[in-house]
């Protein structure tokens, strides 16, 4: 069953990063404020083609928003874990590293 809150919260999430309101996420992609509203709330379902009007406007694939939903969303969570790495010093990937290496083996228990 698709989580359209999870997803909804997201694009929220997203928008929120790229410095939009509503009202210019709305304008973006030539619906009103309200339906994005719902749509972040879950309580919409975005038809396609506002979808990939929400998409374009936050500069994200359908993974990003979707990755909860996909069978094989690996890439999606390799590459966020690569962009949170990418500032870190050596000691913090060290530490990082350990602490993914013990997450890893508690979750195969």
């Amino acid at each position: 069953m698709i989580d359209y809150k999870t997803i909804g919260r997201k694009i929220r999430e997203r928008r929120i990063a790229c410095n939009l309101s509503q009202e210019k996420l709305a304008e973006l992609c030539d619906v009103g404020t309200t339906h994005i509203s719902h749509i972040e709330t879950g309580n919409c379902i975005p038809s396609l083609k506002v979808f990939i009007a929400i998409l374009n406007a936050l500069s994200c694939s359908a993974d990003e928003l979707l990755c909860d939903e996909l069978n094989r969303a690996e890439y999606t969570y390799i590459s966020k874990i690569t962009d949170i790495l990418e500032d870190c010093s050596s000691h913090e990937l060290m530490v990082i590293t350990d602490t993914i290496q013990a997450l890893k083996s508690s979750l195969r228990k």
